[in-house]
């Protein structure tokens, strides 16, 4: 344990870094995937179960939370890790993109963004200093600036512009932060996929001295292959002893490739949001548990597994509960896909640390294509 914010590289493979983040909350083995919370829970999962997981770190959502149960009432209750009954670190993200994608009606300017919440129609206003008194009253962990974060397809204009606007906002929420002990604040490079945009924006974010930074806007409509170009010439661009940090990716070959190119934390809702929709995610490949060819399947989805939700139950009762539409379908899906992440995870770390990154990666990657058409892989999505 620490009393401070630390980030330790240990080993590179490549492109490919090992290391790992201490906080007085604990510590994050890195590269990680951090399952998100959005409103305080990871759907689905006991946090208990969640540890068992190997999860070292979950994401919190300051839009979510701000509006219901709002941040004053968490931080009466003793703050967001005791609020959840977590008491790893959290990573909190500033609400900017949420604002832009669910709030009904908005105003943006350089002050900050005024909107309508999305539950009930009341009006809210989020500046870069909110955005910050939010995330510390929660109290989390790493704490994330505003900043604005556009949909693809747009035009180069259009991402000069928002990136501008997210570095004046990012000056003002590193400002805002202030000091906290042991706590952490992430500037977030933006420009869509523009190589200028986003040198621009990483120098100017560098120089403001965060203590990490997230490569934003990327995975909104873009398509796999434009956000690895975007990759190769934004990690570069970031410093090698601070923490990088692609938001909201991925899959798992998104994670494969990110590792790839320098990446250290990611997160998705993508294996809860799937296992409530009846997918697998396993190394086979991803499964529809819906279809029938699993009705009368004995075998779990994987003997070798750590994670009981993966070993003890059979295809054929999963789908069965997925069919029905139980919650325990739904539940037992969700712990699985998060227990195959981190397991992606914990193999990916230790193939960086004995050097054969790229080979695992290329066998990884190869057995998931092996069984699209074999037994195991019948019926994937």
């Amino acid at each position: 344990m620490t009393s401070t914010f630390q980030f330790t590289l240990l080993k590179t493979d490549g492109s490919a870094r090992l290391g790992r983040i201490d906080t007085p909350r604990g510590g994050v083995r890195t590269p990680a995937f951090m399952p998100v919370g959005t409103a305080g829970t990871v759907k689905g999962i006991f946090p208990e179960e969640l540890k068992k997981t190997g999860t070292d770190i979950i994401l919190g959502n300051t839009y979510h939370l701000m509006l219901r149960p709002t941040a004053e009432r968490i931080a009466a209750l003793g703050g967001l890790h005791k609020f959840i009954g977590w008491d790893r670190p959290i990573l909190t993200d500033s609400g900017g993109f949420q604002v832009m994608s669910l709030a009904k009606l908005r105003k943006l300017t350089e002050r900050g963004v005024t909107f309508q919440s999305h539950l009930d129609g009341m009006r809210h206003e989020l500046s870069p200093e909110r955005a910050m008194e939010i995330q510390r009253l929660l109290g989390s962990d790493i704490q994330m600036q505003l900043d604005e974060c556009i949909e693809y397809p747009h035009t180069e204009k259009e991402a000069e512009r928002a990136m501008r606007l997210s570095l004046a906002w990012a000056e003002r929420s590193r400002q805002a932060f202030g000091s906290q002990a042991g706590r952490a604040c992430f500037g977030i490079v933006q420009g869509g996929v523009s190589e200028v945009l986003r040198t621009q924006s990483a120098l100017e974010l560098v120089k403001m001295g965060f203590d990490g930074y997230a490569i934003g806007g990327l995975a909104v409509g873009e398509g796999q292959d434009l956000m690895l170009r975007t990759l190769d010439f934004t990690t570069p661009a970031l410093p090698a002893d601070k923490p990088r940090y692609l938001m909201g990716v991925g899959t798992p070959e998104d994670i494969l490739e990110s590792v790839a190119r320098g990446v250290d934390m990611m997160d998705c809702v993508m294996p809860t949001r799937s296992g409530r929709h009846g997918q697998a995610f396993t190394r086979f490949g991803r499964l529809n548990m819906r279809n029938a060819i699993h009705a009368q399947d004995p075998r779990p989805l994987d003997e070798t597994s750590s994670c009981a939700a993966s070993r003890n139950y059979s295809r054929a009762y999963i789908h069965h509960l997925v069919k029905s539409g139980e919650l325990l379908g739904m539940m037992l899906l969700s712990l699985a896909n998060i227990g195959y992440y981190q397991q992606l995870m914990e193999d990916i770390r230790s193939a960086i640390a004995g050097g054969r990154f790229a080979e695992f990666q290329a066998s990884t990657k190869a057995a998931w294509q092996a069984d699209r058409h074999g037994p195991a892989g019948r019926g994937g999505a």
